[in-house]
């Protein structure tokens, strides 16, 4: 019976520590976002690592309670020696965190009670309570109640309020045209579909780029080369040359 017993707490330890190691590691793991990936940490990988973290504590919580797992707080822990002396074993069995286990530590290691700064806090605490009045109890507990409730109340509606936005964006009507995109990129990249403006040059006549800063533009060519004769114009204009005479001969 004795044997049984004791085959049971081997195997309720070795899961019971597999669970805290899972639990350990992913406290780590969490507190290394928050400490290196403050930045680029969002609300949903949070609350992702936070249900990890609840989902591992629940799993020992039942470890715990199961009828095959034995009462630990039935068993006492002795120690089988203690040395001042680094214990290499020990060092690696606690990642480095405990390295002697002599006089000095042993106390603070397997103690079953609380500090007694804590214990002195939670006995304040108890006796409070218990001399607190029936109605102002009663009155803390309604206070308390109607702000969980408000804060509830708030979270839903942001709740309904998210879904409802979701909703409406995956039904929404598309008002895009993939087609009409790529015939606007096509115009504006190659100029696709696109008229011209303006009286085109005449085949078959070339007209000469301009001069020099300050002097007009050059004259219109013909095909052949030969400058073209300009129209004649309107109005007739009579030059008359005039010999000069000095003002004071005859």
């Amino acid at each position: 019976m004795q044997a049984r017993e004791e085959k049971q707490l081997e195997a309720a330890l070795d899961t019971i520590i597999q669970r805290v190691n899972d639990l350990k590691s992913s406290t780590a793991a969490m507190i290394y976002k928050v400490e290196n990936e403050y930045e680029t940490l969002n609300w949903p990988t949070f609350l992702d690592n936070y249900a990890l973290l609840s989902g591992h504590l629940t799993s020992l919580s039942k470890i715990l309670s199961h009828d095959k797992c034995p009462l630990l707080r039935n068993l006492t822990v002795l120690p089988l020696m203690l040395s001042p002396e680094r214990d290499e074993a020990l060092a690696q069995m606690t990642e480095g965190r405990v390295c002697t286990f002599a006089h000095d530590l042993v106390p603070d290691y397997l103690r079953t009670k609380l500090e007694p700064m804590a214990e002195s806090k939670m006995l304040q605490l108890e006796h409070k309570a218990a001399t607190l009045a029936f109605d102002n109890s009663q009155k803390q507990i309604t206070a308390y109640q109607k702000v969980v409730s408000h804060v509830w109340d708030i979270v839903s509606k942001a709740r309904e309020e998210w879904e409802v936005e979701a909703s409406a964006r995956g039904g929404a009507q598309q008002n895009s045209s993939m087609a009409d995109t790529n015939l606007l990129v096509a115009a504006v990249g190659m100029g696709k579909g696109l008229k011209m403006m303006g009286n085109p040059p005449q085949p078959g006549v070339m007209v000469a780029p301009p001069g020099r800063p300050g002097s007009g533009p050059g004259p219109a060519m013909s095909p052949a080369g030969q400058p073209m004769n300009k129209a004649p114009s309107g109005i007739k204009t009579n030059i008359k040359s005039a010999v000069q005479v000095h003002p004071y001969t005859r």
